[in-house]
């Protein structure tokens, strides 16, 4: 088998494939590119917690509509939002800082979560919810992760320049009058609806990954937040080809396969990425002290 045929036969032969490769894509196209701007506000671990804080209201329409997307997608957004208002609302009326509340309200999210689904779902379904089923994607939920990328992507276009200048002083957008507070919620929003349209792909522990390390990763090619976007996405959807193959033709669980693969291309640009990577370092570090 010629390395065409082995990359190109799985999506020509069956539609299941070509059905993963379109959900992954759409979902990498609308998630990296949030993902650099959590990279760049130092929010990395947030976007594991609202990962996590989508499965309570997941699960608890799963408790009452059994595996119906519509139940499941409203209760993750119901959810989603209200524990980044809790967290943020804890944040400000106590000492504790913004990660260390997300950071509690996504554990209590998580065993509360697991919890639900166990009282009603077999074991199959607690997998079903917590690492996705791409190759078993249908025409709704195909429909959903391409509709929230598309308004991600054109919410990102219209907040470019407010969530740059948030990244850089986020004093300043308060003092002019007052939209940092709707631009943080704006991009909290954007970030809880990626994650709930992407649990179907990925599941709600695993959704997160094709958010960050493609983000991750791009940080080390290029310095603007203007560059990093297109090629997080680029990076994401090259992770999704890459797992979906490998998934096929070595019989592994496909969702795994793919952030694996995105987690191979970022430690590929730690090691050889010309912004900051090791070896671009190890260079400098010459050159100084020559």
């Amino acid at each position: 088998m010629s390395l065409m045929e082995w990359a190109v036969s799985p999506f020509l032969d069956y539609g299941f494939m070509r059905r993963a490769l379109a959900g992954s894509f759409a979902l990498a196209f609308g998630a990296a590119p949030l993902g650099v701007f959590l990279v760049l506000r130092r929010m990395s671990l947030m976007g594991d917690a609202m990962s996590h804080a989508i499965l309570p209201g997941v699960a608890a329409g799963f408790l009452l509509s059994g595996l119906s997307l519509t139940a499941m997608l409203l209760g993750g957004i119901v959810t989603g939002l209200a524990v980044a208002l809790l967290a943020g609302l804890v944040s400000r009326l106590t000492p504790l800082r913004e990660d260390a509340s997300f950071a509690a309200f996504y554990l209590i999210s998580l065993g509360l979560g697991v919890l639900l689904v166990s009282l009603r779902g077999s074991n199959m379904d607690l997998l079903h919810v917590l690492f996705g089923t791409v190759l078993g994607l249908d025409d709704d939920a195909l429909l959903l992760v391409t509709a929230c990328a598309t308004i991600t992507l054109l919410a990102l276009g219209g907040l470019y320049r407010l969530l740059v200048a948030e990244c850089l002083d986020p004093g300043f957008l308060r003092a002019s009058g007052g939209r940092g507070s709707l631009v943080h919620m704006a991009f909290l929003m954007l970030v809880v609806f990626n994650l709930v349209a992407g649990f179907q792909v990925l599941g709600t522990l695993m959704v997160v990954g094709i958010m960050m390390l493609p983000a991750a990763s791009a940080r080390f090619w290029t310095r603007t937040a203007a560059g990093q976007m297109p090629l997080a996405a680029l990076l994401g959807a090259a992770a999704s080809l890459a797992g979906l193959l490998v998934s096929y033709h070595y019989s592994l669980p496909a969702s795994p396969a793919i952030i694996l693969s995105a987690g191979v291309v970022y430690l590929f640009s730690v090691a050889f990425g010309p912004q900051g990577g090791l070896l671009d370092l190890s260079r400098r570090a010459r050159g100084a002290a020559r």
